[in-house]
């Protein structure tokens, strides 16, 4: 969304100017416009399991009708709609150009771990897959390591095996870097210094992942019994397309190409008015050339196809569209209520609607919002660097700013664990395991067999722990 952000140096108006819109207040979208993201919520959630032929053969049609219907709203009913949704659309460029060159590249490398799954072979692979996360990003870990993750398991995959892959691999893993995930990558944009993520974020990492491994060893050990295929085999890694690792550093190193971090970095944006950038062109050519040179006993172990990327492509452009207004409302509520808020809910408020929103733009509007309470402005680097370092709103009883940052970037990040859409890469996970034949969880069991029975628990002895007070 185009937003006009902007500082004031006392706390009576703070909380209503952390974020003022380019549009009058009496512009925000009514509350039905939500229908349409929440039918497609509800399409996502119901249609797999109860209209499973229809939804595989109309659920692109379905997306975009959806998206459609708000794009219309924008488009013609909203005096800065157009520009809304140019910035979606550019957003959405950037998104599928970073999933789609992680998928094809990560497909092109064939992972052999010759070991059979038990539950210390799965969880160090787990781990494994955590520490990736943070240096090729949730995406390119999930890809790289799934299908010999379910390799070694094969004849004893259960659906927790994948859910606690998604949980530790695909969202919670990734929250060490900015690289890891793309809220803290957008901090990082905006002034968050590269190491402050670790520094401030290690400890609650590594009690959830510990948490987490302990239990799927729990879980492993009790329920994944089973009698693995073939004879047992002891030995190492054997990995075929090895030119991959080269293409994945170079879209990792693309990501990087952005006018903020390189002074004088051409915009392509701004110098010729295109919905893309120098760092999307860089993604989109390495995917076709990572697909066209990629080995092919790579791709033929993988059992490589485009239809997880391709499903992700379409509901995501769906979601992103039918999101917006949602995305608007959330903005107005922090730049009107920011010096009401306190950490406790920043944290789950944030949270909450990371877990079925893009946790991207959440993770900004509510970010903006704290700024605000702190009178600071979201686009200043040197107002966000300061936030970071901690300083004090001056509200009686109130926790320093870092606290309040802390709070946002870990919910942003770990939430996403909690559905299916809170992270492009749990559905690419989901849509590789159902293709493998391999059992797993709906979009409601999933919620309520495994995120929230497993996961808020956990989140709750986080909060208690690091933002009670």
């Amino acid at each position: 969304m185009n937003n006009a952000i902007f500082a004031v140096k006392n706390h009576e108006t703070a909380a209503s100017a952390a974020v003022c819109f380019l549009q009058p207040a009496h512009q925000l979208p009514p509350v039905w416009l939500l229908a349409p993201f929440i039918l497609l919520l509800l399409m996502i959630a119901t249609g797999p399991l109860f209209y499973h032929r229809f939804w595989e053969r109309h659920y692109a049609k379905l997306s975009i009708g959806l998206g459609g219907v708000v794009a219309l709203w924008y488009g013609f009913l909203i005096e800065h709609g157009p520009g809304m949704l140019l910035h979606t659309l550019e957003e959405y460029i950037s998104f599928i150009a970073l999933i789609a060159a992680l998928f094809v590249t990560s497909g092109g490398i064939l992972i052999t771990i010759q070991r059979r799954g038990n539950p210390l072979v799965n969880g160090a692979l787990l781990f494994s897959g955590a520490l990736l996360s943070n240096l090729i990003g949730t995406t390119g870990a999930s890809m790289l390591l799934i299908r010999p993750y379910m390799r070694i398991n094969e004849g004893r995959i259960k659906p927790f095996h994948i859910v606690f892959f998604i949980f530790i691999v695909s969202n919670i893993g990734g929250a060490l870097t900015p690289v890891g995930d793309p809220p803290l990558f957008l901090g990082f944009l905006k002034g968050v210094p590269f190491f402050w993520v670790v520094s401030k974020l290690w400890l609650p990492w590594l009690l959830t992942i510990a948490a987490l491994l302990l239990l799927f060893i729990v879980f492993d050990a009790r329920v994944g019994k089973g009698e693995a295929r073939g004879p047992e085999i002891k030995g190492g890694v054997r990995v075929a397309g090895v030119q991959g690792f080269i293409f994945l550093a170079v879209v990792i190193g693309s990501v990087f190409l952005d006018p903020a971090l390189i002074s004088g970095f051409p915009s392509l944006q701004d110098l010729f008015h295109l919905p893309f950038g120098i760092r999307e062109l860089v993604m989109f050519a390495i995917t076709v050339i990572a697909y066209r040179t990629a080995d092919r006993e790579a791709h033929e172990g993988n059992e490589f196809n485009f239809s997880p990327v391709r499903e992700v492509a379409f509901l995501f452009m769906g979601i992103f569209v039918t999101m917006i207004p949602a995305l608007q409302l959330i903005q107005a509520y922090a730049a009107s209520h920011g010096g009401e808020l306190s950490v406790t809910k920043f944290y789950w408020m944030s949270g909450a609607l990371s877990g079925v929103l893009d946790n991207a733009p959440t993770y900004l509007n509510f970010l903006a919002g704290a700024l605000g309470k702190f009178g600071m402005d979201i686009n200043s680097v040197a107002d966000v660097k300061k936030f970071a370092g901690g300083v004090s709103s001056g509200f009686p009883g109130d926790v320093p700013s870092d606290i309040y940052l802390m709070a946002i970037s870990l919910a942003a990040v770990f939430f996403g664990a909690m559905t299916y859409i809170g992270n492009a890469p749990n559905f690419m996970v989901r849509h590789i395991a159902a293709h493998a034949n391999v059992a797993v969880p709906g979009f409601v069991e999933y919620l309520y067999k495994y995120s929230l029975p497993i996961l808020l628990p956990l989140f709750v002895l986080i909060w208690c722990f690091f933002f009670r007070s």
